[in-house]
C-alpha cells in the first residue's frame, strides 16, 4: 500500500476510520418488532446488496440488529466474498459483522463498494483464522487499509457502480424467472407415478441404494494431494465446484486405502445435513463430471444405481420438487437437520425403460443448457462491472 502513487486528493485510510461496527443485539428476535432475518444462507457471493431474507418468527437465539444502509460482512468462509448492503431494518446471524458508514468520510453506499474489491478479499482471506470454518475477526477486519478518494469523487464513482449494479439486478430478475421455469420443466420431464399411462410404478429404492461418506481426519487436510468432497463443494446448479479456500486435499495414501469411497464422473451425490432448509442445501444433489474425482466425506452420500437404471435419470428424479418436499418434511434435528436414505427411499417413481430414461436425460440437458446461457450473460456483466470497480477504486495513477 505504501508503494502506491495515489491520485491527487486520495489518501490511505483504514476501515475503522471510515466505518463503525454495530454490535447491538436482541435476545428474542421473534418479539423484536423486526420481521426480516438475514442468515449466511441469504448472502449471494460478490453481490452488493442483500436480495434475500428469512422470517424472525421462528428464531429462538440472540441475533444482531442492523439498520437500513448498513453493510453486512459474512466473516465465515471469506472465499465466498460476501459483503452486502441492506436496504431494510432487521436482524442477522452472529456470523455477520454489521458495519455502518461514517458520513464524515464516506458518501452513502460507498462502503460495500470498497469491501468488494480484490484487494479487500485478499486481505480477508489472509486474515481468516480457524481450521474447519475459518473466520475473520472484527479487530483484524477494521485494520484493512485502502486508497480513499475525496468525497466529491466518491459520489461519482458510487453513481457509476450502483447504476451498473442495477443493470445486473434486472438481469437477475430475468434469471430468477428462468430458474422458476427450470424447476417446472424438470418436474414435467420427470414423470411422477401418475403421469405415464401403463408405466410400472416403484419406489426410489427400487432404482438405487446409498453409500454414506466416511470421516477423514481434518488434521490431515492439506493444500495439495487428492481432493476431499465436502458439503460446500455441492453447488445449487447440480455440479461440483472446487473454489480456492473451499477445497481441501488429503495425502494420496488416503485414496489408495479408501478406493471404494472415491467419487467418479457420473456419480450422483447428496448433502445429508444442513442448518437451514431455506436455501435448498439439505438434500442438494449433484452429478460428478470429469475432474471431480474425490473422496466421499461424512455427511454426504453417493447413490449406487441398480441394473437398468441410468445414473443421470436418477439425478433428474432427485432434482424434482417432489423429492425436495419429501426430504424437507422428513429430516430430523432442531438446530442441525439430518436426512437419511430411509427418509426418502419410498418416494414413488416411474420405472421407465432405458429408452424412455434417455429421453428424460436429453430433455434435462437441453433445459440446463438454456439456463446456463442465461447465467453466462449475467456472469459476463458482473465481470465487466468488477473490472470497472477495480479501475475506479484502485487509487493508483
Amino acid at each position: 500500500m505504501t508503494n502506491l502513487h495515489l491520485k491527487p486528493g486520495w489518501k490511505i485510510s483504514t476501515l475503522d476510520e471510515v466505518a463503525t461496527e454495530i454490535s447491538n443485539r436482541t435476545d428474542n428476535p421473534s418479539k423484536s418488532g423486526f420481521e426480516r432475518f438475514v442468515g449466511l444462507e441469504h448472502f449471494d457471493s460478490c453481490e452488493l446488496k442483500i436480495r434475500r431474507w428469512g422470517s424472525t418468527s421462528d428464531l429462538i437465539s440472540a441475533m444482531k440488529l442492523f439498520s437500513k444502509g448498513d453493510t453486512l460482512f459474512a466473516r465465515r468462509n471469506a472465499y465466498l466474498r460476501r459483503a452486502s448492503k441492506v436496504e431494510f431494518d432487521g436482524v442477522c446471524s452472529g456470523d455477520a459483522i454489521v458495519l455502518r458508514e461514517k458520513s464524515k468520510y464516506l458518501v452513502e453506499g460507498f462502503l460495500p463498494l470498497l469491501m468488494n474489491t480484490d484487494a479487500f478479499w485478499e486481505y480477508a482471506l489472509a486474515n481468516a483464522a480457524g481450521s474447519m470454518s475459518k473466520r475473520v475477526n472484527v479487530k483484524s477486519l477494521m485494520k484493512y487499509q485502502f486508497p480513499l478518494p475525496p468525497k466529491d469523487e466518491q459520489r461519482g464513482i458510487a453513481d457509476i457502480l450502483w447504476a451498473a449494479d442495477e443493470s445486473v439486478e434486472s438481469r437477475l430478475c430475468v434469471l430468477d424467472s428462468i430458474g422458476s421455469a427450470w424447476q417446472s420443466l424438470i418436474d414435467n420431464i420427470v414423470p411422477d407415478q401418475s403421469a405415464v399411462p401403463g408405466a410400472r410404478i416403484g419406489r426410489l429404492d427400487d432404482l438405487c441404494e446409498m453409500q454414506n461418506g466416511r470421516p477423514f481426519p481434518s488434521s490431515n487436510y492439506s493444500d495439495t494431494g487428492f481432493k476431499l468432497l465436502r458439503p460446500g463443494n455441492l453447488a445449487p446448479n447440480g455440479r461440483l465446484i472446487w473454489p480456492q479456500g473451499a477445497t481441501v486435499f488429503l495425502d494420496s495414501k488416503f485414496a489408495s486405502e479408501n478406493w471404494d469411497w472415491i467419487i467418479q464422473p457420473g456419480d450422483v451425490v447428496i448433502n445429508l445435513t444442513a442448518q437451514s432448509l431455506e436455501d435448498g442445501f439439505m438434500g442438494r444433489v449433484c452429478l460428478a463430471t470429469a475432474g471431480d474425482e474425490s473422496l466421499l466425506n461424512q455427511r454426504l452420500g453417493r447413490f449406487i444405481v441398480k441394473s437398468g437404471t441410468e445414473r443421470e435419470y436418477l439425478f433428474r428424479i432427485l432434482q424434482t420438487s417432489r423429492f425436495r418436499r419429501v426430504v424437507e418434511s422428513h429430516c430430523e434435528g432442531s438446530k442441525v437437520r439430518h436426512t437419511y436414505f430411509r427418509h426418502f427411499a419410498a418416494l414413488p417413481v416411474a420405472l421407465l425403460s432405458q429408452e424412455e430414461q434417455q429421453r428424460v436425460i436429453k430433455a434435462g440437458r437441453d433445459i440446463d443448457n438454456a439456463k446456463e446461457s442465461a447465467n453466462q450473460a449475467v456472469d459476463k456483466a458482473r465481470s465487466l462491472i468488477a473490472t470497472l470497480r477495480e479501475h475506479l477504486l484502485g487509487g493508483d495513477t
